[in-house]
């Protein structure tokens, strides 16, 4: 009869608690960054313009970071895509044209195999330029940050990639 009594009184306090916590954790749901309730089906945003115009025009953007890779500060949308056959970025970048181009040459470590070899041609390991090097949009952040980079007061950094 004891143990009886101790289990019904323990399964009461403990329908009590959760009468107690649930609203609590009702009013605690997570919220997400976009406003919409959690378990909603996401919305695309709006399709934003790229900053910059021509490639040439803009100037270069300061970078934030040791070893961060350049943001392209031109718009990229009418560039066909990046193929195992072709690259439009090396139309100018390239090594063999941009002085003729007067873009700047893709970086040093583009001409680094795994092994840390030199070759003649860029690696293909640095075929997919978007995949670091990314064009700006003017937006607004999704949530506040407050980062300093270390580098951030300095000149645009020099071909160190």
């Amino acid at each position: 009869m004891k143990q009886v009594l101790k289990t019904t009184i323990a399964i009461l306090a403990t329908a009590a608690c959760w009468a107690l916590v649930m609203p609590v954790q009702a009013q605690d749901s997570p919220q997400s960054l976009r406003g919409a309730e959690v378990a909603a089906v996401d919305q695309a945003p709006a399709e934003k313009k790229y900053i910059g115009g021509k490639p040439g025009g803009q100037a270069k953007v300061a970078r934030t970071f040791r070893d961060q890779p350049p943001i392209i500060p031109h718009a990229v949308e009418n560039y066909d895509e990046i193929t195992l056959e072709q690259n439009q970025c090396l139309s100018c970048h390239g090594a063999d044209v941009f002085e003729k181009k007067k873009a700047p040459k893709i970086g040093d470590s583009h001409f680094l195999d795994r092994d840390g070899k030199k070759l003649a041609t860029a690696s293909p390991q640095r075929h997919n330029c978007l995949q670091c090097h990314v064009p700006q949009v003017d937006t607004p952040p999704l949530v506040e940050n407050s980062f300093k980079g270390d580098i951030a007061d300095s000149p645009v950094v020099g071909n160190k990639n």
